[in-house]
């Protein structure tokens, strides 16, 4: 509701900053939305890091227990993964990660019972595209990425044989070799569909007893690398699982932990709130420069920025992408903002960071995933149903009447704060502790679904010819 009145043209704002200007006059009380809001340009003062916090001592008191692999590396989870090349190997991955499927051929990993399962992350692209494009070259990173991801003991790759994205390329561009924990090979060189099943089989069988072997331990929640999305966002989203994860992740950051943030075109117009938390002008000029490409991708592809709201978000109150920002931004906390990553780049800082993805939440997860997030949050106020595997989801819901009507599919509800219960630093430090939990073993309640390897989507940047 309008608090005052606004003439037409005059810009509207929520969370003291624009999110639209009315299309014709608004008078105080009346509702504001698609028929009175619409989308303008605006100035946007970045002032690169003039609201940079000195950082304070890290003290890391906060532990989980974790997986430690050999290099050093932590995991939250002890998945084989079976990957793709291309399209055209999908069935045959799907058809060996189902002989491992719990709830059908029980008896294959009874005896492995620190093993959370057997996973193929199939997608539809891989060939019919430029071998030097930019496309390909996300794909690989991609992929590169879940090859070497901790929360898996081990890896298969497969591939068809004749296909664009050959393994022998993305292995060298990704800086990977064939090992033990690392197997590639074609439909076309085994013999076919059936010999490539049985091959994928024995292999998995082989690494299960080494797979078993790992036990968790006590460890730092530095290790911590949380991915942050919002998803079937709605009006309170901005006002209580938003914030109540940003409490959360402020406390991570504290613990010298990583969150990413991502969701780029879901930061469009209120990108100015992060660059002022930039450590360096240079890291802030990293993330405007993002935006840009944003600006210029959709110019050329005939598309607005503002077609995101989604429907389900008008329908749950939202109006503008910058009303929806604002919102979504506040997943960040109040942390610095420390480094900007291309999408599915390797994410090596500790800290807030941030990931250029587009805002369609598999998409935007499957790239965190890739930079190394061990663990995904995700906000959403008209529901969701998601996984990511092998990360575990944890899912927020932003108000009480949700988390009634679908609390099966949901790990907290953030709709406390709504009701007057909790404050959004009690349910921030619930929601912190209830990270440590899921990294230590507790399943979420998409994975109690079994949710996750439909959700892996890669960027598709390629021109299919």
């Amino acid at each position: 509701m309008a608090t005052r009145d606004v003439a037409s043209g005059a810009p509207l704002r929520r969370y003291g900053q624009i999110i639209g200007f009315a299309s014709k006059p608004i008078l105080a009380g009346q509702h504001v939305h698609t028929h009175n809001l619409a989308m303008g340009d605006f100035a946007r003062d970045y002032a690169f890091g003039q609201e940079a916090k000195a950082p304070n001592p890290v003290t890391p008191s906060a532990t989980f227990q974790g997986i430690v692999r050999d290099d050093g590396r932590v995991a939250t989870r002890n998945y084989i993964g079976i990957l793709t090349s291309v399209n055209c190997s999908a069935t045959v991955a799907r058809a060996i990660a189902d002989r491992f499927r719990r709830d059908i051929f029980p008896d294959m990993l009874a005896p492995y019972p620190n093993i959370d399962g057997v996973v193929a992350l199939t997608h539809g692209v891989g060939c019919a595209v430029d071998p030097a494009g930019e496309g390909l070259a996300v794909l690989q990173r991609t992929l590169g990425g879940y090859a070497c991801h901790p929360n898996f003991y081990s890896v298969l790759v497969i591939g068809l044989g004749c296909e664009t994205n050959q393994i022998s390329a993305l292995l060298a561009t990704q800086q990977l070799q064939v090992s033990a924990k690392l197997k590639a090979f074609t439909i076309q060189d085994t013999g076919g569909t059936t010999k490539t099943i049985a091959r994928g089989v024995e292999l998995i069988q082989e690494m299960l007893p080494q797979a078993n072997e790992l036990r968790r331990e006590t460890v730092p929640a530095q290790h911590l690398k949380v991915g942050l999305q919002c998803g079937g966002s709605d009006g309170y989203s901005g006002i209580s699982a938003n914030p109540v994860l940003g409490a959360a992740v402020d406390l991570l950051v504290r613990q010298g932990g990583t969150a990413i943030l991502s969701e780029t075109p879901e930061i469009y117009g209120a990108e100015h709130l992060l660059t002022r938390r930039a450590v360096t002008p240079a890291v802030g000029e990293k993330l405007v420069s993002r935006i840009r490409w944003w600006e210029e991708y959709c110019a050329r592809n005939g598309a607005s920025m503002d077609n995101n709201p989604s429907a389900g978000n008008k329908a749950g109150g939202l109006t503008t992408v910058l009303e929806k920002s604002l919102g979504g931004i506040s997943k960040a906390g109040s942390s610095n903002l420390v480094e900007v990553y291309e999408y599915a780049q390797p994410v090596t800082a500790s800290g807030l960071v941030f990931m250029d993805t587009p805002g369609y939440d598999p998409i935007s997860a499957t790239g965190q995933v890739a930079g190394g997030a061990n663990l995904i949050c995700f906000t959403t106020g008209r529901g969701s149903a998601y996984g990511c595997a092998p990360s575990p989801s944890v899912k927020l819901a932003t108000n009480t009447a949700l988390w009634l009507r679908q609390s099966d599919d949901m790990d907290l509800n953030c709709g406390e704060v709504l009701d007057g219960t909790l404050t959004i630093e009690q349910l921030g430090a619930q929601l912190f502790q209830l990270l440590l939990d899921t990294a230590s073993g507790q399943r979420s309640r998409s994975e109690l679904h079994g949710y996750g390897q439909n959700e892996f989507v890669p960027w598709q940047l390629s021109v299919v010819t």
